[in-house]
């Protein structure tokens, strides 16, 4: 794929029937039209990471076919698998299944186990590791196509997990991911003497290993090793992760696209919300196996 970056045309979501415009490439399993839309349920499910339980909500279309790609959603700092109902949501409907989840210790309100000071970038990537074999396991999911999806720290997670699974994870789906994880880290701390047992960070308390796992990591040439195509989705007006932090990642991964959302900040809602999934089930469609 081409490396481009562009200012989103709204030709792109022309939905005079609520969806997205017609993709080209292959669509969803059994969806015979671009209208077609499928029930779903809900269903919660455990993951578990050394002794751990994930908890997570499947989101499962009826009739959509045998086996199902799936999207495997994670949040952000301090937020929990809510953040994704609604791409969960409009996903299920178009025939695909999606599994959002909590990170062990990711906020004050996880329903998984473990305690935001225990939390850091790479317990978040076991998390997600245990959860893609769980996902992998389930008989009606096509391990062909299972991709990763993810908001802000949730898509810096995703993005390294990819790098180091690339030949289980077919696409990858950004929302402002925060690689500047690692740069604020730097800026706060130059040791790891320095880093505090418990340190309040943004709007929750956070420990040690937090920050001393991201002193000295290069997250731009971990994400390197991610050579199939991703998507990253940007607002220009985001006032906590950059826009300049995917327009970096987007010269670090191998094959990337970079929408960029004009006036849109740090969470998408609205239009800006209806925008960014039409993107992604176009992205979906395009590079189904």
């Amino acid at each position: 794929m081409k490396k481009q970056v562009c200012l989103l045309a709204l030709l792109l979501c022309l939905l005079p029937a609520g969806g997205c415009a017609a993709s080209s490439s292959a669509l969803p399993p059994l969806a015979a039209a671009e209208d077609t839309t499928y029930p779903y349920t809900t269903q919660e499910l455990y993951a578990e990471r050394n002794g751990n339980r994930i908890y997570g909500v499947l989101y499962r279309p009826q009739d959509a076919g045998e086996k199902l790609l799936a999207v495997i959603f994670s949040h952000g700092f301090g937020g929990t698998y809510r953040v994704g109902v609604p791409y969960a949501q409009a996903l299920a409907e178009k025939g695909y299944a999606v599994y959002c989840f909590d990170f062990c210790g990711g906020s004050y309100s996880s329903q998984s186990d473990g305690s935001p000071l225990d939390m850091s970038l790479r317990t978040e990537q076991a998390d997600l590791e245990a959860v893609i074999r769980m996902v992998q396991e389930l008989d009606f999911i096509d391990a062909d196509n299972l991709f990763l999806m993810g908001t802000s720290q949730g898509g810096a997670v995703s993005a390294v997990t990819a790098a180091d699974h690339p030949n289980e994870i077919r696409g990858l789906i950004l929302l402002y991911p925060a690689f500047i994880m690692a740069e604020r880290a730097n800026e706060l701390f130059q040791s790891e003497e320095e880093i505090p047992n418990t340190y309040y960070f943004m709007w929750m308390e956070v420990g040690h290993e937090y920050f001393a796992s991201l002193l000295g990591y290069d997250i731009y040439a971990d994400i390197a090793g991610y050579d199939s195509d991703v998507l990253l989705l940007h607002g220009d007006a985001d006032t906590i992760v950059p826009l300049s932090a995917s327009e970096r990642a987007l010269e670090a991964f191998p094959s990337a696209s970079l929408e960029v959302l004009p006036g849109a900040g740090h969470g998408f809602s609205g239009e800006d919300e209806s925008t960014a999934i039409c993107l992604i089930e176009d992205y979906l469609q395009s590079h189904l196996v």
